[in-house]
């Protein structure tokens, strides 16, 4: 193995995150007025993997914006139709949809366009098959799950109030303040996985910069993606299993099992105690890591830890 295992994208990748927020709202629901996502039945949070695919897609610019193939393929603001335009421009392809051999025939070239120019094509893979110059569909080798709290989240709503009106009548009609809410968990800490399929990697073209690239969006997206609805969002672990070839060595949640986080009880105090005690801190967890026997061909590297 390399120095770097993690960076090789001939190896399959399995992955554990961990994070937590403090007087924020992680991921709101649209659905429920903004409130914290949450499993009903056991109170737990959630978040998404869409909601930490945008923070990744909005952190790689920061750092690799303007470098050739590091463009954006889902970004705030532009068409996906128009994205596949530039492919078709680029390559001076002409779009169709009623010339149906002329587009089985555009549609490959734009589609390895799509996967050299964008970062998220390459790694999370895209429909593109809207529009009058399609790309069809590209499968990503890299998958995340949602992430869920370790223990239930409570949700609050605050009132809040600010002292300006936004329409005009309103501010003439003497109203001086306007209402809203705000939602947030006192705190939480979130466990997610993830995986890095190497032949698929080899389909859309990853490199070892594009894996570079995404694990340093990972440990960095949150110090980049402050709101005052967020609160104080921070990445508490990041363990990376890489397997000596492409197809992996171990199953991937035997190895996962290996990184435990536990409660950290207070002396003298009983289990149900302990058990209702609310948590407002990463210390009053402790997270464990076995990385000792692992099976053969399998390497742990931890890019975050604590």
């Amino acid at each position: 193995m390399t120095a770097r295992p993690h960076l090789d994208p001939s190896r399959k990748h399995d992955f554990v995150f961990l994070f937590d927020v403090r007087d924020g709202n992680p991921n709101g629901d649209p659905d429920a007025g903004g409130m914290p996502r949450t499993d009903p039945e056991t109170g737990q949070g959630l978040v998404t993997d869409v909601a930490i695919k945008r923070k990744i897609r909005n952190t790689i610019p920061l750092f690799k914006g303007g470098e050739p193939g590091f463009d954006i393929y889902v970004e705030a603001g532009v068409s996906l139709n128009s994205q596949h335009e530039r492919a078709y421009t680029a390559l001076g392809l002409k779009g169709e949809r009623k010339d149906k051999k002329q587009t089985a025939h555009n549609q490959p070239l734009a589609q390895r366009w799509m996967c050299q120019t964008f970062f998220d094509v390459r790694m999370f893979g895209a429909v593109m098959s809207t529009g009058d110059k399609p790309a069809g569909r590209v499968q990503g080798p890299l998958q995340l799950t949602f992430a869920r709290s370790l223990h239930r989240v409570l949700d609050q709503e605050h009132g809040i109030t600010r002292i300006t009106q936004t329409r005009t009548q309103d501010t003439e009609a003497g109203q001086s303040t306007e209402m809203g809410t705000k939602h947030t968990v006192p705190y939480g800490l979130y466990r997610g996985h993830g995986h890095f399929s190497a032949p698929l990697a080899a389909r859309t073209g990853v490199t070892s910069a594009d894996l570079d690239a995404f694990w340093r969006a990972m440990t960095m997206m949150f110090d980049h993606d402050r709101s005052a609805a967020r609160g104080e969002m921070a990445m508490r672990g990041l363990y990376v299993f890489t397997h000596d070839d492409a197809f992996g060595r171990a199953p991937a949640h035997t190895l996962f099992d290996r990184i435990s986080v536990d409660r950290i009880g207070v002396p003298g105090e009983d289990a149900e105690t302990a058990a209702n005690r609310p948590v407002r801190s990463f210390g009053d967890y402790k997270p464990t890591i076995d990385d000792t026997a692992l099976p053969d061909g399998v390497i742990m590297t931890p890019l975050v830890d604590g």
